[in-house]
């Protein structure tokens, strides 16, 4: 189990973390970009974003993505948290725990990159995303 942070950036993400591995002497990471998940719903020009790397500094795991693609950007607030499990029970819990009082972009579900993933901001207006790792 971890949890994460979660960075999120203006269509730049590529360029930050190149950089950030040049900076900490990483290899270069792999890119997930959306068009490789959901070109058919993406705004023309955006399938090249950054949907998710990350970086491992120091035994943790810094994570990033571009902005989700037509939603508004505001730098301040461009962060999660992820709380990566491979106990779905625990998933489960912490995430209806969270829900209560926030808001729920998108449900506890299965995607092409996780049996169980699903996002929210709390009452506190931070925002999680929840990930099962096998």
């Amino acid at each position: 189990m971890s949890l994460n942070s979660y960075l999120i950036f203006d269509g730049n993400t590529r360029e930050v973390v190149e950089y950030y591995a040049k900076v900490f002497g990483l290899e270069e990471p792999q890119f997930m970009t959306f068009g490789s998940m959901h070109s058919e719903h993406l705004p023309p020009g955006s399938e090249d974003l950054i949907m998710h790397t990350f970086l491992e500094i120091e035994g943790n795991k810094l994570m990033f993505s571009d902005n989700l693609p037509g939603a508004p950007y505001q730098q301040g607030n461009n962060f999660t948290l992820a709380y990566v499990s491979n106990n779905e029970k625990a998933i489960k819990d912490a995430f209806q725990k969270l829900k209560d009082g926030g808001s729920v972009q998108m449900e506890l579900q299965e995607t092409p990159w996780s049996k169980l993933y699903g996002s929210l901001t709390d009452k506190y207006n931070i925002q999680w995303q929840f990930n099962h790792e096998a």
